[in-house]
């Protein structure tokens, strides 16, 4: 049954205005997200959405492949993919996000970057530039790839800490496919952006690990300084 078939005290955006959001299902909410699509009635596009990849596995999904689920329906891919990102959004703010309150843990870290490190399907290296006040200045891309000592140069780390005037940096990079555990890589590459940081007075405070569950912090483990 299609959204036009049912009587209008049960459609979805009526029984949200009379009931409140939260007792509409996903699917409902989806709908109403939507609006209408091309192929086929809206509420057979969010219930056949829903019950192959369910709210958190559409995120997985790009443009091309959501695209084509949605029926060759640009529009509807746009809305669902806009809607994802604005609720990553919404959630990195909810736990702190780049608000001017001092990191004080791995998990303040953890908390601004795990939406958006979780989005990416390769390793990514961050640079978080902290001020004196361990506020966050800026957060840079360094490398996109398995992390590798001849493809991660200091140069590139470094670079925009000195830019931002920062007074100590934080490295954050992912894990897409496993845990949060460090590689023998990623302990050498540590070893050598921290030494790196020792020359340059801007020290290496921690590198977090963020995995598909939780996340690694070498200064938590002990394993800071080298």
């Amino acid at each position: 049954m299609g959204i036009l078939d049912m009587p209008w005290y049960d459609r979805p955006g009526n029984r949200l205005i009379k009931e409140g959001a939260e007792k509409l299902t996903d699917s409902e909410l989806l709908e109403i997200l939507l609006g209408k699509t091309k192929q086929e009635s809206v509420a057979k596009l969010a219930n056949r959405l829903l019950k192959k990849y369910n709210l958190n596995k559409l995120e997985d999904l790009d443009f091309h492949e959501l695209k084509k689920e949605c029926r060759d329906d640009k529009v509807a891919a746009l809305k669902i993919l806009s809607f994802i990102e604005l609720s990553k959004r919404y959630r990195t703010l909810k736990k702190g996000g780049y608000s001017r309150k001092p990191i004080a843990s791995a998990r303040d870290v953890y908390n601004i970057l795990s939406e958006k490190v979780k989005s990416y399907k390769k390793e990514v290296l961050f640079s978080v530039q902290l001020n004196t006040h361990k506020e966050v200045v800026s957060i840079k891309i360094i490398s996109i790839g398995i992390l590798n000592s001849t493809l991660v140069h200091p140069r590139e780390v470094f670079q925009e800490a000195i830019k931002e005037s920062a007074d100590s940096i934080i490295l954050v990079h992912n894990h897409p496919r496993g845990n949060s555990a460090p590689s023998q890589q990623d302990i050498e590459v540590t070893k050598i952006l921290v030494e790196s940081g020792k020359l340059l007075s801007i020290p290496v405070l921690d590198h977090v690990i963020i995995g598909r569950e939780g996340y690694y912090s070498f200064e938590e483990r002990g394993k800071f300084p080298f």
